[in-house]
């Protein structure tokens, strides 16, 4: 049992245990179920849930989110159309976030999947810097699906830049007037 500032009290059997806690008016708290003997502790209950759930929060926040943007395309898209597409992708890429690049085949492109697969090795081919192909290219129904992440050095530098960029800036202090 651990006392209410942290003190180490010792074994002690359940009926002390909450005779103490009675005593100087706290709760009982199994903080150890499964350590032999179980971890007991005199505390406020309400203030040690208060305390767990600001810890998950806080856990919540630092966690990183993965964040999937999806670009599609069609087969026998034109030049230019491709170009803004890429250019889409490279952006969703120096944001460190991954692109899943779906092409959709109608009619009858679906007899021709490799204009799919050649598309989908130019443009990993041309992003080829910045991104790896996570998962290769693979014909989903009508679709053809491959997914494209950032090399971890292009989405560390975009956690920085976001981190840079939401901290809070400091004003400059107003010149005092001259009287």
């Amino acid at each position: 049992m651990v006392g209410p500032e942290g003190e180490q009290v010792g074994i002690v059997p359940l009926e002390r245990a909450l005779q103490l806690a009675a005593d100087v008016d706290l709760d009982l708290v199994e903080v150890a179920p499964m350590a032999r003997p179980p971890v007991c502790k005199l505390m406020d209950f309400g203030k040690f849930k208060y305390e767990s759930a600001l810890k998950a929060r806080e856990a919540r926040r630092n966690q990183q989110q993965t964040v999937i943007k999806e670009m599609k395309l069609r087969p026998k898209i034109d030049s230019h159309d491709y170009e803004t597409k890429k250019g889409h992708v490279v952006r969703f890429l120096k944001a460190g976030d991954k692109v899943k690049v779906t092409i959709m085949f109608r009619g009858r492109e679906q007899s021709r999947p490799e204009l799919g697969f050649r598309l989908l090795r130019k443009l990993s081919e041309e992003v080829g810097e910045l991104g790896f192909v996570e998962a290769a290219p693979k014909q989903d129904g009508r679709n053809m699906i491959m997914v494209i992440a950032p090399h971890r050095a292009t989405k560390a530098a975009a956690v920085a830049a976001h981190a840079a960029k939401s901290e809070p800036r400091e004003t400059p202090e107003a010149p005092e007037a001259i009287a």
